[in-house]
């Protein structure tokens, strides 16, 4: 009783640890999978027969999950699922109630909502996303197999087809492909009293609401009016009277990302979101900035290590392993240039044993600095801050902290290496090459991402690797040329 009891989260719930609380259905769900795996295979005949108490335990660990399952936040429930091999995932989705499939389906990541609903019924998916409003249910049918989508969105009734049509419409990456269909629009020759009785006769206002958006009569855009103004203004006013004129608004083809900027600029809750009339289609608020701003975060850190941003954790392994042959093949590809580099220099180095142990220092120095100017550069470009004088200047800046990096951290290397190896020449060498070593990955850190980026290429994808494979075939050239020259 008290395992169960804990299951059930009747001892304390509201001062138990949520993470810890999830590790323990993650670890039922797993082991329930694991046993009801074996009971399979004993009904088959090929194990030994499970007792009714085995049975009659596992249903009831099964009840006390489902109700664990039904007092968690949709995201955590999502977050379960994720964390669930495909078996025991099946088995946490078919404990989870019909009613809350649709926001559970919202927080889950695209390749683990795919593998929930292709085994579903499209009946089962039309009912699932029964409670959803039609922006919600655009975003989970985009990421729906295109045969699935096409017969989910014939089922769904007139109202809401038309208006899912109408947010499907708009490319991905756009404002208008994530804008808000439920808002709140008044007249702008409305009195507030008139106002303050729309709202009591709708009994709720969307989510993140902290403005209402004024129109005219011809539903264009005239400003919007805070829910301060309305409360602390005299009810006889008119909302035009009082409204904000000039709001921060954005165009249904606007991007995404020049909505984050705007929202983290200038700190707005929700703005609307209009045509090319200037008619108020939707709106945007904050939820699905922040939305926006963790999935663009999670695909470039995927993406600069050259992982799919829809892998799921749990996938096949011949499909995990096969999505990342490119980059093993550009990886391979790139330290074999290396490794020819050094092998050019292989007598030299026969001469003279210590390069071999001093080599990757410099190579590794130089790969830290041009990570670190490749970040920024990254940054800057996703920001719009860089036009040709600002990047000359940020170039000029980088070489320069490159160079006096390159002097003071190369002079310290140079005097460790005479200490250890005694040769004046050898800490000469090595100081005057984690110098130019410094500046060539400063260099390269800066121009690598602006050049992919003007041959329409994505920064992100591919600068880690070019960078990487740069800074190394340059640090083994620089300090086995100059040993070369020098030493022998």
């Amino acid at each position: 009783m008290d395992a169960q009891n804990d299951i059930l989260g009747r001892d304390n719930p509201h001062h138990r640890n949520l993470e810890h609380a999830r590790a323990q259905v993650i670890e039922m769900l797993t082991r329930q999978a694991v046993e009801r795996e074996l009971v399979s295979r004993s009904e088959a005949g090929h194990g030994a027969p499970v007792d009714v108490v085995s049975q009659l335990v596992a249903r009831q660990q099964q009840a006390a999950l489902e109700q664990r399952l039904l007092r968690f936040h949709p995201a955590d429930i999502a977050f379960v699922l994720e964390s669930l091999p495909p078996e025991a995932r099946e088995m946490a989705w078919a404990l989870v109630r019909a009613e809350r499939r649709g926001t559970v389906l919202l927080e889950t990541t695209d390749a683990v909502r795919r593998s929930l609903v292709e085994g579903m019924p499209p009946a089962d998916i039309v009912a699932a996303f029964h409670h959803l409003d039609s922006d919600d249910i655009a975003e989970l049918i985009a990421s729906l197999p295109p045969d699935t989508a096409a017969e989910v969105l014939a089922r769904l009734d007139t109202t809401d087809q038309a208006e899912v049509r109408a947010v499907l419409s708009f490319p991905e990456g756009t404002v208008g492909a994530l804008m808000d269909l439920d808002f709140t629009t008044v007249r702008d020759d409305a009195p507030l009293e008139a106002v303050l009785r729309l709202l009591r006769r709708r009994k709720r206002l969307p989510a993140d609401t902290n403005q209402l958006i004024v129109v005219d009569r011809a539903k264009v855009l005239r400003g919007v009016l805070t829910l301060e103004q309305l409360l602390l203004s005299e009810p006889e006013r008119t909302v035009g009277e009082v409204m904000t004129p000039n709001p921060h608004f954005f165009y249904t083809d606007d991007a995404v990302t020049d909505a984050i900027d705007s929202f983290e600029r200038y700190d707005l809750i929700s703005a609307p979101v209009v045509n090319l009339h200037r008619e108020v289609v939707g709106r945007i608020a904050v939820d699905e900035i922040v939305d926006a701003i963790k999935a663009q975060q999670e695909r470039d850190n995927l993406r600069q290590v050259g992982l799919r941003e829809d892998e799921d954790l749990f996938a096949p392994v011949w499909k995990s392993g096969r999505n990342r042959w490119p980059w093993l093949a550009l990886n391979l590809f790139t330290a074999f240039a290396a490794s020819r580099v050094i092998g050019f220099y292989e007598p030299t180095i026969e001469k003279l044993v210590a390069l071999a142990t001093l080599m990757p220092i410099v190579a590794s120095i130089g790969g830290n600095t041009g990570n670190q100017t490749m970040a920024l550069v990254i940054r800057a470009l996703s920001l719009n801050q860089l036009s040709g004088a600002l990047l000359r200047k940020m170039l000029l800046k980088e070489l320069l902290i490159a160079a006096m990096n390159g002097a003071i951290w190369g002079s310290a290397l140079g005097a460790v290496t005479f200490a250890i190896y005694h040769d004046l020449k050898l800490g000469l060498v090595i100081a005057t090459a984690t110098l130019l070593e410094l500046i060539v990955a400063a260099a390269a850190g800066a121009i690598i991402p602006v050049s992919l980026e003007r041959f329409g290429r994505d920064p992100v994808l591919g600068s880690s690797v070019i960078l990487t494979a740069l800074t190394d075939s340059m640090g083994f050239l620089i300090f086995l040329g100059l040993a070369a020259l020098v030493l022998v």
